[in-house]
């Protein structure tokens, strides 16, 4: 599967950023509406997207499994309200494997908040790391406006793919008949490196447009930079000014430009000769399809696509295309929007605690839930594998008496349990991470007690001369749940599914 996913990303960048340069269609400003698409305003909105990976004819029983895993899931979101760049909600679900898990999210400037059907809590992120040094908001609308100017600087210089076209429709959204402008258009992987020859060669035209948008890159960056260097960034020589940098950014960029286009298609066909894979991922059958509808202020109120991506097909890969489909429509662009916020009101676990362990994320959630399970199962978030070299190791594994020792705090630390220490008595309570089962271990005894049950050592715990405590290794991993495999060359390895 991993021999497939270098392939996945590229066409899809690419297609995206040719689709954005269609010219007017039919007399429909194409440009003016995908550009005003990337704008970020108030609306409300629902979308359900879906992937399909179409298996290869040779595929193994155990990729396969994976394959109807990945085809199985989707995501639904039944009502999406955003009132502006950073603050928005979103209500829906994750289907997989024939299950549906409900969702509910809000996020702001300064948190992330997610409810999940069977959590105690909700899951808590803080968006918050760099607000000692940096205005956030005001970052995001420099940004945002960057971006915006780069997608309308591209715009301005992408011919049209070979199939696209406009009509008059009438179609539904949240239930109300709206006339609307339906744009269809459709790209081949072959049509990319084709397309791209002419954009590269009106950017390197266009100087007055390429310097303005590098001077709108320097002032997204300008504010960032400044901060965390902890002084002015640009400012203190007149060689580094903004005139300066542009200046020389734009003769970088355009040598660049210049070299490319010199002998473009001799480097295209040089590129698909070195690597014939391209010849499939950049082909016929890679296909972006989308249909998009606008109304009279170009705002898009449906958007539908499919994009399918051509595996190249090799030993070892699995798959042969990659499919990923999505549609949506939108309703009270621009208008007053309130939010839908997570109830913190009866706590929340914070997911960006270093403390947190897995047993502590798990307990969050109810055993018989979808989370629980996908969780445990799926994902195996409490799964561990130790490694432990004997002898000589750092952490090293002390022979006495036919028993192996290896200190008590490093494998509870391995195995994220936690240690109660009683000096009066010298006895260790260790609390399993996983099901908070306790054992009591006492120094010098041969007997203990797991899980309120007693239980004999063959050799009883002893704190050595390094001040450790150590304790039997096999005792202690098989008390966490773990087992223990020692190989020929003395190599030990511990396991917890």
């Amino acid at each position: 599967m991993k021999k497939m996913s270098k392939w996945l990303a590229l066409p899809l960048v690419l297609m995206l950023v040719f689709l954005t340069g269609c010219q007017a269609v039919g007399g429909f400003d194409v440009n003016k509406a995908l550009q005003k698409s990337l704008e970020v305003q108030s609306s409300e909105s629902r979308q359900k997207v879906s992937v399909e990976v179409v298996p290869a004819d040779n595929v193994s029983a155990e990729d396969k499994e994976i394959i109807d895993l990945i085809n199985s899931i989707s995501l639904t979101v039944d009502h999406a309200k955003i009132k502006d760049a950073s603050t928005m909600s979103l209500k829906g679900s994750i289907g997989f494997s024939g299950e549906e898990l409900p969702y509910h999210i809000s996020m702001d400037a300064t948190s992330m908040a997610i409810q999940v059907e069977g959590a105690q809590q909700p899951l808590y992120i803080s968006l918050e790391d760099s607000s000692d040094y940096l205005d956030l908001e005001q970052y995001n609308e420099q940004v945002q406006e960057f971006g915006v100017k780069a997608a309308g600087f591209l715009l301005k210089h992408m011919p049209n793919p070979s199939t696209i076209s406009v009509k008059k429709v009438q179609e539904k959204v949240n239930e109300e008949t709206l006339s609307l402008t339906h744009l269809h258009a459709e790209i081949r992987g072959d049509e990319l490196v084709k397309l791209a020859k002419p954009l590269l060669t009106n950017v390197a035209k266009d100087e007055a447009g390429l310097k303005e948008l590098i001077g709108a890159f320097y002032d997204a960056m300008y504010p960032m930079l400044s901060a965390q260097l902890g002084t002015d960034a640009f400012d203190e020589e007149p060689a580094s000014s903004k005139e300066f940098v542009v200046a020389a950014m734009y003769g970088v960029v355009k040598e660049a430009l210049d070299e490319i286009l010199k002998d473009y298609d001799q480097q295209a066909a040089a590129l698909f000769e070195e690597s014939p894979e391209l010849s499939t991922v950049l082909g016929k059958d890679t296909v972006l399809t989308t249909d998009l509808y606008f109304d009279g202020d170009l705002n898009t109120r449906k958007q539908n696509m499919e994009l399918t991506v051509a595996i190249p097909q090799g030993e070892g890969v699995p798959v042969k295309a990659f499919k990923v489909s999505s549609e949506a429509e939108m309703w009270n662009i621009g208008g007053a929007v309130a939010v839908d916020q997570v109830d913190l009101s009866a706590g929340k676990l914070d997911l960006a605690d270093e403390e947190i362990t897995p047993g502590q994320i798990l307990r969050n959630f109810e055993p018989g839930s979808i989370i629980y399970k996908l969780l445990k199962d799926e994902m195996q978030i409490t799964s561990k594998y130790v490694l432990i070299g004997y002898p000589g190791d750092y952490y090293e594994v002390i022979k006495k008496n036919g028993t192996s020792f290896v200190p008590l705090r490093y494998m509870s630390a391995e195995l994220d349990a936690e240690i109660k220490w009683n000096k009066e008595t010298k006895t260790i309570t260790i609390i399993d991470d996983i099901t908070q089962a306790e054992i009591v271990l006492t120094v010098g005894s041969s007997q203990a007690k797991v899980a309120g049950q007693a239980a004999a050592l063959s050799e009883p715990a002893f704190i050595h001369t390094d001040g450790k405590m150590y304790v039997p290794l096999r005792f202690i991993s098989e008390a966490l749940g773990a087992k223990v495999h020692v190989d020929e060359d003395g190599w030990i390895t511990v396991t917890r599914d």
